[in-house]
């Protein structure tokens, strides 16, 4: 992109957002202009395509702080505002010369009565122009310009590291407990990423180098990319962790068990319920859990004391008898001490 092209785009009408909206707005069209358009959904459609493109290229200025306001500056003193004089004699005759005409001449379409084209100047998107930290501010456009020592358009200025990029891809819950290799399309391209065993849902993970190339010379920007894992019936993520929950009976807690509790690859490991295990408790079962170079995780079983909904009059019985042979059993009692202090 050449800065001529600041001045012939409308980036806020590209992404149709107000030239006043916030950089929650600007990234909301994006999203939604990128989705439309993306070329997976729009195969063999140049002209989709380059919109896309386009979508792009307004998204990376308007995205950009430093970049954003020197482009609302270019476009400010581009779009016909205040004019002023040459001075007589001067170059355009009586009238003087306008900022358009003294851009023009700049970016090589010649003011009225121009000898030639002047300079090319290279928009790049990978930080603020010049490659200073706080960037060129108004005053260094125009001393550019006319002359003038600030590091704005008329500064020399080096090769440009592309740009970062942001892509977000779903994983199945297995597949974020393996780890997994996926195919990402990136404005036309095909980028394989290896996403690592126990990824969590929501974490970011960046390919150094394969964001938008950068300038000549200039290295590329970064792919980041948002990974979403959806959720399983029976397991959650804990860190290395697998976490599952699982009923027992009355008697398996009261009296202690042994049980069968599924795995996340299809087969189960066998636990011991201690005697007296109370609803809630959590047993951990030692490897069990995600494995990754830095070792195995654990799985965490949750016991859960299931309560009949129905009971036949044997059971009924049994539970009356229970409930005689325990009474005076105050299982309330430290909790009326503790709620005292």
């Amino acid at each position: 992109m050449t800065g001529q092209d600041w001045f012939e785009k409308d980036f806020y009408a590209t992404l149709g957002v107000p030239k006043n909206a916030d950089d929650a707005a600007i990234k909301k069209a994006y999203r939604k202009k990128a989705r439309t358009l993306h070329p997976d959904h729009n195969p063999g459609d140049a002209n989709a395509e380059a919109r896309f493109k386009e979508v792009g290229e307004a998204y990376a200025v308007l995205s950009d702080p430093e970049q954003r306001r020197q482009y609302d500056a270019v476009r400010a003193m581009a779009g016909g505002g205040a004019r002023f004089s040459a001075g007589p004699g001067g170059p355009g005759g009586a009238g003087g010369a306008g900022f358009e005409d003294l851009f023009g001449g700049l970016f090589g379409g010649g003011a009225p009565g121009g000898a030639g084209a002047g300079p090319r100047v290279r928009y790049t998107q990978g930080g603020a122009p010049g490659g200073g930290a706080g960037g060129a501010g108004f005053e260094d456009l125009l001393g550019g310009l006319f002359g003038g020592g600030g590091g704005g358009f008329g500064a020399a200025r080096g090769p440009q590291r592309g740009v970062d990029l942001e892509a977000t891809t779903t994983l199945g819950f297995r597949q974020a407990v393996e780890g997994s290799t996926v195919t990402l399309s990136v404005e036309g391209r095909k980028v394989t990423a290896r996403i690592p065993a126990g990824v969590r849902d929501g974490q970011k993970i960046r390919l150094r180098g394969k964001g938008r190339p950068g300038d000549a010379g200039a290295p590329a920007g970064d792919l980041v990319i948002k990974v979403r894992v959806e959720q399983h019936p029976v397991f959650t993520l804990d860190g290395q962790n697998l976490r599952v929950t699982v009923p027992v009976t009355f008697d398996e807690a009261a009296l202690g068990a042994q049980v069968d509790v599924p795995t996340l690859d299809g087969g189960t490991v066998r636990v011991k319920v201690p005697e007296g295990t109370p609803s809630g408790r959590t047993l951990r079962v030692k490897g069990r859990g995600v494995t990754t170079s830095s070792g195995a995780g654990d799985l965490l079983v949750t016991v859960q004391v299931v309560v009949p909904q129905r009971l036949n009059s044997e059971a009924r019985a049994a539970v009356e008898a229970f409930r005689t042979a325990t009474e005076g059993a105050d299982v309330r009692r430290e909790l009326r001490e503790r709620a005292v202090h």
